[in-house]
């Protein structure tokens, strides 16, 4: 399995995905708004693109949907439950569907909502595992629920599914947000090292370079992952002082969610 992680540079920060087949030249495009540079690219690796992946609904996602089949001819794969709201889908996909990509690439469809409560993620059972997560995970951060999602359906995407996967996996999120991210973790946990490191590191990056965290880096770095830090709670509760002593997971994680929204 090929991954290509290409950078429009556009006003959303989005990222969008090639994934190929080494063997085939068979390639799944990802949220592929910038269709042209998706194209572009294919072509320049000697790559077919044969399917679409939309894993939301939003337009920032799905944009570029009819240039891309218009000039492929690719087949359009979505949650089922977007297909609606998306319109012209080939696949409607579920929990536990997998998406074959040549003869060498594989992805099991994980149904995650949060952001939208009809979102897929992709998980590649890999010798290097990878999830390509859309609006749900991003690096050091989580998606908003602002548009049709739920707080309290993420958390349970976030506890029930993803952390669940292995700590290699490397996260290829639909957007770029890590230094804003990362400044979000250091508010609540100022003495966070490892975002602290990190932050320092990207401070001059371009974010075109943004590096690929695994989710073993998540778990130091990402704040809606370490929803029983005690510096975290503390500080949440100077925000929500009617917060308990020892708040549930759960509620952490909404009033983080919560507290992100106008951060």
């Amino acid at each position: 399995m090929i991954v290509e992680r290409l950078w429009p540079g556009n006003a959303f920060r989005n990222f969008h995905y090639l994934i190929a087949c080494g063997e085939t030249g068979e390639a799944l495009a990802v949220d592929p708004l910038d269709w042209q540079l998706c194209l572009r690219t294919a072509r320049a690796r000697g790559w077919t693109i044969t399917q679409i992946l939309n894993t939301h609904e939003h337009h920032d996602h799905t944009g570029g949907n009819e240039g891309l089949r218009a000039a492929t001819g690719a087949k359009l794969l979505a949650h089922a439950g977007a297909a609606g709201r998306i319109g012209g889908i080939d696949r409607g996909l579920a929990r536990g569907d997998v998406i074959r990509i040549g003869r060498s690439a594989e992805l099991e469809c994980l149904d995650t909502p949060g952001h939208t409560m009809a979102h897929v993620c992709l998980f590649a059972h890999a010798p290097q595992p990878a999830l390509f997560c859309g609006d749900t995970l991003f690096n050091a951060g989580a998606g908003n629920c602002h548009n049709g999602g739920s707080p309290e359906k993420l958390y349970e995407t976030f506890v029930s599914q993803l952390a669940n996967l292995p700590a290699a996996t490397k996260v290829y999120p639909g957007h770029e947000y890590l230094a804003r991210n990362l400044a979000f973790t250091l508010d609540r946990e100022p003495g966070n090292d490892d975002a602290a490191r990190m932050a320092t590191s990207i401070a001059q990056l371009d974010p075109a370079a943004a590096p690929v965290t695994t989710l073993a880096d998540e778990m130091r770095i990402n704040t809606f992952f370490r929803l029983g830090s005690a510096t975290l709670i503390a500080r949440l509760r100077e925000k929500f002082p009617e917060l308990p002593a020892q708040p549930d997971p759960r509620t952490v994680f909404v009033k983080l969610r919560e507290l992100r929204n106008s951060w």
